[in-house]
């Protein structure tokens, strides 16, 4: 077998090991295996084939994964939707007990629920949205 086929076949093996971590350190080794197939492909000797393997892995884990990690594990910038909502004042328009209410938020009328079941929260009181599922908010109120 072929030298650059044996190093595309490592260069498979590896991808889709990267894609079952999600490490970037495999995907890095299957771009230096690729690299190297390319110098099995031109002639390069065996023992060149592994040197060029080494600076390539060396250079793509200690200086591109870091990058490349930075900008997958960077913080989201803008939450929208109901995650938006969470952490908002919101207004109470009908008393908010365990079994029912409704506030306001946004300029939204919301069902309610209080986040802890034995508060009773008057009508115009000011709360703050903890957690939302489905359609209803759950509310705590402001001190």
């Amino acid at each position: 077998m072929d030298p650059w086929l044996v190093w595309l076949i490592v260069a498979a093996v590896l991808a889709v090991a990267e894609i079952f971590t999600l490490t970037a350190a495999l995907g890095m080794l299957s771009v230096a295996a690729v690299v190297t197939a390319g110098g099995a492909a031109i002639g390069l000797p065996v023992p060149f084939q592994f040197l060029v393997y080494a600076v390539v892995a060396t250079i793509t884990v200690l200086f591109v994964r870091p990058i490349a990690l930075r900008h997958v594990l960077r913080p989201q910038v803008a939450r929208f939707g109901i995650d938006a909502l969470i952490g908002k004042a919101a207004y109470v328009t009908s008393e908010v007990t365990a079994t029912g209410g409704r506030i306001r938020i946004d300029g939204e009328e919301w069902t309610a629920r209080p986040y802890d079941e034995t508060l009773v929260i008057a009508t115009g009181a000011t709360v703050d949205v903890i957690q939302i599922s489905g359609t209803t908010a759950f509310v705590y109120p402001r001190d």
